[in-house]
């Protein structure tokens, strides 16, 4: 078997400051056991974990959607492929809904700025009047619209 981490190895192999690491661990994000003299020690399995847990901030997964992930990954044994697998199809459709609202930032967001009145409010484009505004409140023509899923069933 191999040798646990401290504090120090596993912030170096996965760039995670040791403070954050500690954050992490306060959550229930990873574990480590304490040694006889009371240091931390990471098992080598929670590098992956530590590495899900950054790239899904990373994309604006929040920290409790992190934690209910690493939630369903089995706490008696290291995760094999197929667990992680399982997750990865739990959050298929939200990571392809968040590729969506990317894309759509990307591809659109430059016909909102480049008009030059940089107001929704007075914007004769999009906006003529404020009339998103009777919608609610957010970024009405990014976010999708309630009204959108009904008419597309």
């Amino acid at each position: 078997m191999h040798e646990a981490l401290t504090i120090g190895q596993l912030s170096a192999r996965s760039g995670v400051a040791p403070s954050a690491l500690r954050y992490y661990e306060r959550l229930g994000l990873i574990r480590s056991h304490r040694t006889g003299g009371n240091q931390r020690r990471y098992a080598r399995a929670e590098l992956r974990r530590v590495a899900f847990i950054r790239i899904s901030q990373q994309v604006g997964v929040s920290l409790d959607e992190i934690r209910a992930a690493l939630d369903s990954l089995p706490s008696s044994r290291t995760p094999t492929p197929d667990d992680w697998a399982a997750l990865s199809r739990a959050w298929r459709d939200r990571l392809d809904e968040k590729i969506r609202l990317l894309g759509k930032l990307r591809d659109d967001l430059d016909g909102c700025i480049g008009c030059g009145c940089l107001s929704l409010q007075r914007c004769t484009l999009y906006n003529p009047a404020d009339s998103l505004a009777a919608e609610g409140p957010g970024a009405r023509l990014m976010l999708p619209r309630p009204d959108a899923d009904r008419a597309s069933a």
